[in-house]
């Protein structure tokens, strides 16, 4: 029938009979086969030379592009007893709502007066620090009346030196005039002598001047002895100054003394008022952290403690919130040798877990249930699993779904290059990474509005 052996056996067989022999053995249909491979290699070749989007693929999941937005978790400050719940799970709250009462636990905080013995302690260790002020205060006074005092009599006694001192120099004239006269005495009377002696004179005139010459001994002594006493009295007076001057150095250090220790028993009732009003402020906060309220709006996914009456540790987790207002992204993971690859504003085509979609990797322009994102920020760490996260944001041009939700899957397509197809299989053939470019802000926003 194929006319492959030398033994025919066409002529045996009634061709007729059979059409797929008929269709066979027609050589009309052998040139349309022909001309249908031309034009399917026509085409290939063609297809070769359309342009195609190199792209690099990533998982991912939905978050949000705000770590506050994100979902977290409600801890307790304090350690505490369950009391009572306020909410259950999948409510809405509001800041500020409240979540959970807490009671007391730990012994020093049992006192239900510890608020007012704490504020009792804080006003008499104040009024102590004003007695202490006030004792100062007098200490001064009284140290400022002492010098007064001191100067007064040290004037006092400065001024009766100064009078002896002059009197000394008085009385040294006086001695020095004494003198003076008892030598002129002492002469005249030798003279007398003489002249006695040589019968010139009286025994009358001898003796006048015998007592002329006592009468200037006895006045020399006199201003010795006066002299001397006035130098006593200078020496009295400068002893009278160094007694006055002890005397109120040893008050004034007494007082000066009993002033700085007021001040020092003064300065610590201060510290000790600054530490009790620091723990009557810590035991105020502590009343409000029995009430565990919600740091956002959102709602409640799910509590982690159950029942009344269980004992929680500090810093325990409790519930788990979710923001009623946050702006989705996607986080994904690419290679390390992609990094290079990626920028800033770059587009990306996402497809998420639920939403149909028929995606042609190398024709974003023709693929249906995408939608757009661009590179909002790039980790500069690689991440535990070996891989970079890079943090896509919601495009300008398009929308996300309003269905779509925090921890949902997602498949990305990060756009690079447009290179012809019959490129991009010579570089797939020979494992080589797509081209590195940098495309600026206004192509990049040209493109994703054709998208």
């Amino acid at each position: 029938m194929l006319n492959i052996s030398r033994n025919s056996v066409s002529g045996d067989i009634a061709q007729d009979k059979w059409s797929g022999l008929r269709r066979v053995n027609d050589y009309k249909s052998g040139r349309l086969l022909l001309r249908l491979l031309t034009m399917l290699s026509v085409l290939f070749v063609a297809a070769l030379f359309l342009p195609w989007t190199q792209h690099i693929r990533a998982k991912g999941n939905v978050t949000t592009l705000l770590p506050q937005q994100r979902p977290q978790t409600i801890n307790t400050i304090i350690p505490g007893r369950i009391e009572d719940w306020f909410v259950r799970e999948g409510d809405f709250v509001s800041k500020g709502d409240t979540i959970l009462h807490l009671t007391e636990v730990k012994s020093d905080y049992l006192n239900p007066q510890l608020l007012d013995r704490t504020k009792s302690q804080i006003e008499a260790k104040s009024s102590s620090a004003q007695a202490y002020q006030l004792k100062a205060d007098a200490l001064e006074k009284q140290i400022t009346a002492l010098t007064a005092s001191r100067d007064a009599n040290m004037e006092r006694a400065y001024n009766k030196l100064e009078q002896f001192q002059l009197t000394v120099l008085s009385d040294s004239a006086n001695l020095e005039a004494k003198l003076q006269n008892l030598e002129v005495a002492k002469q005249q009377y030798n003279r007398q002598l003489r002249l006695y002696n040589q019968g010139l004179k009286s025994l009358t005139d001898l003796e006048q001047r015998r007592l002329t010459l006592q009468k200037a001994e006895a006045e020399g002594l006199s201003a010795t002895n006066k002299l001397q006493s006035s130098r006593a009295g200078v020496k009295a007076a400068e002893a009278e100054i160094a007694g006055i001057e002890a005397k109120y150095q040893e008050d004034l250090s007494k007082a000066n003394s009993d002033r700085f220790s007021a001040l020092s028993n003064k300065y610590d009732a201060e510290g000790t008022v600054n530490k009790l009003e620091n723990s009557f402020a810590n035991y105020e906060l502590r009343n409000q952290l029995y009430y565990i309220t919600a740091p956002q709006d959102g709602f409640i996914t799910k509590t982690i403690k159950a029942g009344i009456g269980e004992t929680i540790k500090e810093g325990e987790e409790v519930a788990t919130i979710m923001p009623a207002n946050y702006e989705l992204a996607v986080e994904m993971y690419v290679r390390p040798i992609d990094l290079p690859l990626l920028s800033k504003n770059q587009i990306v085509r996402l497809q998420f877990d639920g939403w149909p979609a028929i995606v042609f990797s190398g024709w974003p322009n023709i693929s249906y249930g995408t939608f757009g994102g661009k590179i909002f920020a790039i980790d500069n760490f690689i991440s535990e699993n070996g891989y970079y996260r890079i943090l896509i944001a919601q495009s300008d041009y398009e929308d996300w779904p309003d269905l779509l939700r925090v921890g949902g899957g997602a498949n990305g397509l990060v756009l690079l290059k447009d290179v012809p197809v019959w490129y991009e299989l010579w570089r797939n053939l020979n494992g080589f990474p797509a081209d590195f470019y940098r495309e600026d802000s206004g192509s990049i926003s040209s493109k994703e509005k054709d998208l």
